[in-house]
């Protein structure tokens, strides 16, 4: 899975609006913020066994926005996106990273994933 990929075709969806663009990148920045914060809070102050691993699930799972945050903003530069998804069939990447979106609720699974892309992609330059 290519989480740049996943970024664009979230952000592009079905019509590839402005206002798609927008709401998925205050989703993918909000996420971090609040899934972080939250998941830290918990940790910080609870005692619990289960409010501590709830904290912690949080944290693992907003950082997985991050990656997702970045490739966002790179990509809300005019004609990053459609640059992106160029010769794209859009329809069958849409089902395809539907299911594949689950990973966000895997903890740090995407931001493993973006950091195994980021050092193919260092590889072949």
């Amino acid at each position: 899975m290519n989480v740049r990929r996943l970024a664009a075709i979230d952000m592009h969806g079905s019509r590839g609006t402005t206002r798609r663009r927008r709401i998925i990148l205050a989703e993918f920045l909000v996420g971090v913020v609040l899934m972080v914060t939250w998941g830290s809070w918990l940790l910080a102050s609870s005692t619990g066994f289960g409010s501590r691993a709830l904290g912690v699930w949080l944290v693992g799972a907003g950082l997985n926005y991050a990656p997702l945050s970045l490739h966002a903003l790179a990509l809300m530069r005019p004609g990053a996106l459609d640059a992106e998804l160029a010769g794209a069939d859009i329809d069958r990447e849409l089902r395809r990273y539907t299911v594949l979106q689950l990973w966000v609720v895997v903890p740090l699974s995407l931001v493993v994933l973006a950091i195994r892309d980021a050092l193919a992609q260092r590889r072949n330059a």
